[in-house]
């Protein structure tokens, strides 16, 4: 495939980006192969996700150049697996007979085959999963941010190459082999060069490390550096994520800082179980156990307090963030 992106069309090329022959036929792989077609990180997703970027895309240079050029190969990569999963289906059962299902053999690789192959594809490929759940255009990623969308197409990419890693291991044909070689290859081109983009919006001054590069000091600043320890695993502070030049606190025994979630009273024409009392009740419940567990901290606090004079720390967080604290006061006075 190829595009001209100055008169905005596309063109057909009448050969594949690579050779789509497998040795032998093998319905059952037909089906697998499906997943890189149709899947939630096949092709057609990365297809339409490059697509829509590049077209959505702002700016004329670079960037659209090479999310429409990518775009375009991944359209070639779509006729090339339909290829292959045409070319495996060949000589597959169209009928299934009883005779047939009593031979384990047969019976095995009938199992194994998407039936919607035959009936609604004619023996071919269809725009769907290994499953048969049909695509979907909720796969795609295309914010019109370059860099949410560049980290995205890098982890398309890495699901993509390790689902094609998995194939690879699930048949023995040298055909089809060679096919997945070469898509392994191009997803680790395209994991590079996406990372490589992603390096180069920075240097060029038009994105930073956070998406969006706004809003930094309307945002709250005390919850903007801080991580909630809310499982039972304790290894979570350890991690260099709590060191370093801009380091986060890790919260090791964080409190809710709101109220009950509780819903309004329904609509009475929609018929909702709602009892007056029993919100009340439930508001007053949950209102005496939050007074009862800051009262109950305080008094630790207080008691800790009193053994350890010198100690600065409450024990609540991995270290004291002295830096962090002032650039949040800094901001606050800028407001």
């Amino acid at each position: 495939m190829t595009v001209d992106e100055g008169v905005g069309m596309f063109r057909h090329t009448k050969r594949l980006q690579f050779e789509a022959k497998p040795e032998r036929p093998d319905p059952v792989y037909a089906r697998k192969l499906q997943e890189l077609v149709g899947g939630a990180y096949g092709e057609m997703s990365v297809t339409m996700q490059y697509l829509f970027q590049g077209w959505n895309c702002r700016m004329e240079g670079k960037y659209k150049d090479l999310l429409m050029d990518t775009a375009t190969e991944e359209i070639g990569h779509v006729e090339m697996l339909a290829t292959m999963v045409a070319r495996l289906l060949e000589g597959a059962p169209a009928t299934m007979t009883a005779e047939a299902v009593e031979d384990p053999v047969m019976a095995a690789v009938l199992g194994g085959m998407d039936p919607l192959q035959a009936i609604m594809a004619g023996g071919g490929a269809l725009p769907a999963n290994c499953q048969g759940v049909p695509w979907n255009g909720g796969y795609i990623v295309a914010s019109g941010n370059l860099l949410a969308d560049f980290r995205a197409n890098a982890a398309a990419e890495a699901q993509g190459r390790l689902q094609t890693a998995r194939l690879y291991n699930m048949t023995d044909d040298p055909g089809v082999k060679a096919m997945l070689q070469f898509n392994l290859a191009r997803d680790t081109v395209h994991q590079k060069q996406w990372l490589k983009a992603i390096e180069e919006l920075e240097a060029d001054g038009l994105e930073t490390a956070i998406v969006p590069n706004a809003f930094f000091d309307e945002e709250d600043q005390v919850h903007n550096r801080t991580i909630w320890g809310l499982s039972d695993g304790t290894d979570g502070p350890s991690g260099g994520w709590t060191e370093g030049d801009d380091p986060l606190e890790y919260l090791l025994d964080p409190e809710p800082l709101g109220g009950p979630g509780t819903a309004p009273p329904p609509d009475p024409a929609l018929f909702g179980t709602y009892s007056t009392v029993q919100d009340v009740k439930g508001t007053v419940k949950a209102t005496a156990q939050a007074v009862k567990k800051n009262v109950s901290a305080s008094v630790t606090k207080k008691a800790t307090a009193k053994k350890s004079p010198a100690k600065k720390s409450t024990g609540k967080t991995t270290t004291a963030k002295k830096a962090g604290a002032k650039k949040a006061s800094k901001s606050a006075r800028k407001r």
